[in-house]
């Protein structure tokens, strides 16, 4: 990777290319795992992102998915702090108000962690109702 005059831009390319990879990896467990992907990267104004939006059942799952290389810096699924779990939690409510209503099975956030190693397949973890 290129550091320098444009460096930053490089970086950022290669954070979204791994987090789009994760992405994939988690839509894909997620799919194995007997659910519904309805919307992948939902936006809602300034408000942020979803990043996977699922249905398991009647039940509406709102998906946060994050990726890391191993030796990095943290365990992804030490990177979802409760101030993101308070804004999963309002997008979750904004889905529902543009989408018609709360199913009947409710509402239930997950996570999926993808752990990429130097070698070898990715770890990816997926934890139920977290948050």
């Amino acid at each position: 990777m290129t550091v320098g005059a444009g460096g930053g831009a490089d970086m950022s390319r290669a954070r979204s290319g791994l987090g789009r990879y994760g992405e994939d990896l988690a839509a894909r467990r997620l799919t194995e795992a007997g659910m519904t992907i309805l919307r992948r990267n939902w936006r809602c104004g300034r408000s942020g992102e979803i990043d996977i939006v699922a249905r398991d059942g009647n039940t509406l799952v709102v998906c946060e998915v994050k990726t890391r290389r191993a030796g990095g810096f943290q365990h992804p699924m030490a990177a979802v702090s409760p101030e993101k779990a308070r804004r999963l939690h309002g997008l979750a409510e904004r889905w529902i108000q543009a989408h018609g209503g709360a199913p009947p099975g409710g509402v239930r956030i997950d996570i999926v962690g993808v752990l990429l190693p130097r070698r070898g397949a990715p770890a990816v973890e997926h934890v139920r109702g977290v948050v």
